[in-house]
């Protein structure tokens, strides 16, 4: 068909590979419904970007009966503000699409997370460490030659009951912002630097938009 030649009226418009392999998930049974979720941060206005994610996120949902979370990834509260969630749910509404009850915040499970991280604490699968994060960056090696180890940081071996009093004070403020952080305990000699010991919590002294101060 020549490229200036319009389409013939019915004929069937092309399906982009996302479509395809929802249709093959459904149809082998894999999966019984669609769900998917649009997951921006609230740390400024929707770009055009944004809209994309949008338009795929939740037209996909609503082409198959599906639903759509929107899950706002509000973790730092320093780059975050009220009114970036009121424009993103605007933009939302303006392109046609709405979230129903499946409105969501990262903020709604802090203290959820806060236990998931002291049960690593506990288990010996997390420490804090008092290196700051140029220091962490260094020691975890050069990312071009991943074959070379990293190195363990001093405070690798502290107990968990040390670790857990430690960790305490961080929430309850009592360390400046950089003082200490929590570092996941996995494998200084990963090839894979981000499995490096990554860090999970960081001191942040700053108001936010939903939970207030009550979290550091």
């Amino acid at each position: 068909m020549n490229p200036e030649t319009p389409p013939e009226e019915g004929a069937s418009k092309r399906r982009h590979f996302i479509q395809l392999e929802i249709d093959a998930d459904l149809k082998s049974g894999r999966y019984q419904r669609v769900q998917t979720r649009f997951p921006p941060e609230p740390n400024g206005f929707p770009h055009i970007g944004h809209a994309k994610a949008i338009c795929a996120d939740f037209g996909l949902a609503e082409e198959y009966g599906g639903v759509c979370n929107l899950r706002f990834d509000d973790t730092n509260p320093s780059a975050e503000e009220d009114k970036f969630v009121v424009a993103i749910k605007e933009d939302i509404r303006w392109l046609g699409f709405d979230w129903g009850d499946n409105l969501y915040f990262a903020s709604d499970f802090f203290e959820d997370l806060y236990g998931f991280a002291q049960h690593l604490i506990r288990t010996g699968f997390a420490y804090v460490d008092d290196q700051d994060l140029e220091t962490i960056r260094a020691t975890r090696g050069n990312r071009a030659r991943p074959q070379d180890p990293g190195t363990d940081s001093p405070y690798r071996n502290r107990t968990p009951e040390e670790n857990l009093e430690l960790f305490e004070g961080m929430r309850r403020g009592e360390f400046e912002e950089g003082a200490r952080v929590l570092r996941a305990k996995i494998d200084m000699g990963a090839s894979n630097h981000l499995l490096r010991d990554p860090v999970l919590y960081r001191i942040q002294n700053a108001h936010h938009h939903r939970t207030g101060n009550d979290w550091k």
